[in-house]
């Protein structure tokens, strides 16, 4: 589902999509990925909400996701598949990738914590994390282990390679709010149109 133009360079990147399954119900009333950085997001995972908020915000992605599930056994199902679906909104949005820089990569502190994050908007999924951080869970039991599987989830469904390298000192919130927010930076780098591309698809092969 989505509204294209189009395959000029000025075409809108702008979708809705919907994800149900017998354990989650999920939402994505809108992503705008030349957005303003505008958002509302109800997953029912107080953490996640946090972290999309940020992403949003930091990636000019207008962005808005309402979801439920299985929460009263555990936040598993509903928090990878919310990744699942984010990264399907984007692919989405992106369609072949025309006009894109498609690699990029952006590192950001958040007090003795930082991370690293490398994208490549390759149609190859490949996913690799290191670091680690205190296990810290919040009330809801959120998890760096969450995060993890949200993530991995994000760049499948996406088909990109995301390297992720945390670094320093801090909490779990910490790192995340660091990866969350590098994420969002360099696929606002990656994403974005290169008028050299002259709406080329970014590979020299011609197509990725």
């Amino acid at each position: 589902m989505g509204i294209f133009c189009g395959k000029s360079k000025e075409r809108a990147r702008r979708v809705k999509y919907e994800r149900k399954s017998k354990e989650t119900e999920i939402e994505i009333h809108i992503l705008n990925i030349d957005g303003s950085g505008k958002s509302k997001i109800s997953t029912s995972i107080g953490f996640l909400d946090h972290m999309l908020t940020l992403f949003a915000y930091h990636g000019f992605f207008d962005i808005e996701i309402t979801a439920k599930g299985d929460t009263h056994v555990d936040n598993h199902h509903l928090n990878e598949d919310i990744g699942l679906a984010l990264g399907e909104a984007f692919k989405k949005a992106l369609e072949d990738c025309r006009g894109i820089t498609r690699t990029a990569f952006a590192e950001v502190p958040m007090d003795m914590a930082s991370a690293k994050v490398l994208v490549d908007l390759s149609n190859r999924a490949a996913f690799k994390f290191e670091g680690h951080a205190a296990g810290l869970h919040d009330e809801e039991g959120y998890s760096l282990s969450y995060a993890k599987d949200f993530l991995e989830s994000f760049a499948k469904k996406l088909c990109m390679n995301l390297h992720i390298e945390m670094k320093g000192e801090g909490d779990m919130h910490h790192f995340l709010e660091a990866v969350f927010k590098a994420l969002a930076i360099a696929l606002d780098k990656a994403t974005a149109r290169d008028a050299r591309r002259t709406g080329e698809v970014p590979s020299s092969k011609g197509i990725l």
